[in-house]
């Protein structure tokens, strides 16, 4: 959806907002007109379609950034919400979100697959952003509101919130994974990074594993009481002590969207038009993932590249689509993750492709859609090979894509979607390369009533546990909890 944005100040209500969001992204893409007028259209996400029903209903606004810098902007409505812009300089963007947020936590939460930085300045950015995020909600935010803080760029938004209004309720979901508290103990600011989240009230992760690491992270590094999921907080200014709870709440995807989107004759007749335009293979395999090391393409690619060379695949009957959108592109370690992808898929082009039949289409550009449903639809077999992922919606995509009951998911046990789907996709351990090529020969030649037996299974799952039933399930579970007075 896309519009004009109106100022805000006429449709406040009262002191504020019964739910306030904190993303460290707006839900928007906007920018500003020469007469100061915002034109916006709606970005693409889950969290997006997740929460702007339950934020039309209780009257919310969203905290989170424009995604350019220095863009300065009041408040303004789009699609029923109230938006509120926080600006990041230049400097803030390199040292907190390039910095901090992506050079330095998400290699530590993802299992050091890509070595951190450590470095103090990035740090200080990362508290003088998230500071400024807290105060915007601080300012939105009704007496006793609701705030739900999300995902990794903004783990100390819950301890400044609750200093600044201690009347609020406070939810945090990180949809990363939480590392182990021996991978954690690297960061030098491990302890502020724990006290910042347990100024939450309910803090929600992807697997119970992830929210087992957190509570074991304050057992070691703080002297808060634990007992099961519930943290006891004593406050430090004498009021009563504060119970956290910190629990799973796999987060999903708009399940029916994507079965309707796929049903639609134009997207079913596209998928067809996909396989022509392969060659009409007998076997087309499918990866979808950002550039990113830790989503494995470079693991599924080698696995691929022997199948061929060992004359368990070969080009003339089978091919692999891989789908890689451009990813953080100013981040080092993502320049030289392109660089040896691309030289891998040419030299297995190379070696094992043939005239009209490519071994790997690879496509680094990221697609509307209805044409992810059309390639979804398109592939007989699905490989998932994260080396970690907090959840990972591509699987769930692709289940709900298919509503013919046919195609094979391929998933690394270290993806939240493995605990959650078992036992319908082919497991792997995608570090185990021997261990992938005999799945993906066993995905290969998978008979159509066992195809239709998994498929049945997974779909099942997928389309109760939809997104709206997660964001309902968090914000019930915070609710519920008991109240506290206003101002102690």
């Amino acid at each position: 959806m896309t519009g004009k944005g109106s100022s805000s100040s006429h449709r406040r209500k009262g002191d504020g907002y019964d739910l306030v969001v904190v993303a460290n992204r707006l839900p928007v893409d906007f920018t500003v007109d020469d007469d100061g007028g915002v034109d916006w259209h709606r970005s693409p996400g889950g969290l997006v379609t997740a929460l702007e029903p339950v934020m039309r209903e209780a009257d919310g606004a969203w905290v989170g950034w424009s995604g350019a810098p220095e863009l300065e902007h009041e408040p303004f409505e789009a699609d029923g919400m109230l938006l509120v812009p926080v600006t990041l300089s230049q400097s803030d963007i390199e040292r907190y979100y390039e910095g901090f947020s992506n050079d330095t936590l998400w290699p530590l939460y993802h299992d050091v697959i890509s070595p951190p930085t450590y470095h103090r300045q990035w740090w200080d950015a990362y508290r003088r952003v998230n500071r400024r995020f807290a105060e915007a909600a601080a300012a939105q935010a009704a007496e006793n509101a609701v705030v739900w803080v999300h995902d990794y760029q903004l783990q100390l938004v819950p301890k400044m919130l609750r200093e600044l209004r201690p009347d609020l309720r406070i939810g945090f979901f990180d949809h990363i994974p939480f590392p182990a508290v021996e991978l954690f103990q690297q960061l030098p600011w491990r302890t502020q990074i724990v006290e910042g989240l347990l100024g939450a009230d309910l803090i929600g992760f992807q697997r119970g594993g992830d929210a087992s690491n957190f509570v074991r992270s304050v057992r070691r590094l703080t002297k808060h009481t634990t007992r099961g999921p519930i943290i006891t907080v004593a406050e430090d200014d004498g009021r009563p002590a504060r119970h956290v709870r910190a629990a799973a709440f796999p987060i999903s995807i708009d399940s029916h969207h994507f079965d309707a989107l796929a049903r639609r004759p134009e997207v079913q007749a596209r998928a067809k038009e996909i396989r022509t335009d392969l060659g009409d293979p007998k076997i087309m395999m499918l990866g979808v993932d950002r550039l990113d090391y830790t989503k494995g393409i470079r693991h599924r690619i080698k696995a691929y590249g022997e199948l061929l060379q060992d004359g368990r695949l070969d080009v003339e009957h089978c091919t692999l689509v891989q789908v890689a959108s451009p990813s953080r592109e100013n981040v080092g370690a993502y320049q030289s993750l392109r660089e040896h992808v691309e030289g891998l898929v040419g030299r297995i082009n190379g070696e094992y492709g043939e005239l009209g039949h490519s071994a790997i289409h690879y496509l680094h550009h990221s697609y509307p859609p209805d044409e992810m449903a059309a390639l979804y639809l398109a592939a007989d077999v699905m490989l998932v090979t994260s080396l970690r992922d907090g959840m990972n919606l591509v699987a769930k995509e692709y289940i709900a894509a298919r509503s013919d009951e046919q195609g094979v998911l391929v998933l690394s046990e270290f993806t939240g979607a493995a605990d959650e789907l078992a036992p319908g996709p082919l497991l792997v351990n995608p570090h185990d390369i021997d261990g992938m090529k005999d799945a993906i020969v066993v995905a290969a030649n998978l008979p159509p009533r066992e195809q239709r037996r998994r498929m049945r299974r997974l779909r099942r799952k997928v389309m109760a546990d939809d997104v709206a039933k997660w964001s309902e399930t968090f914000l019930g579970v915070l609710t519920a909890m008991p109240p506290r007075s206003s101002h102690g």
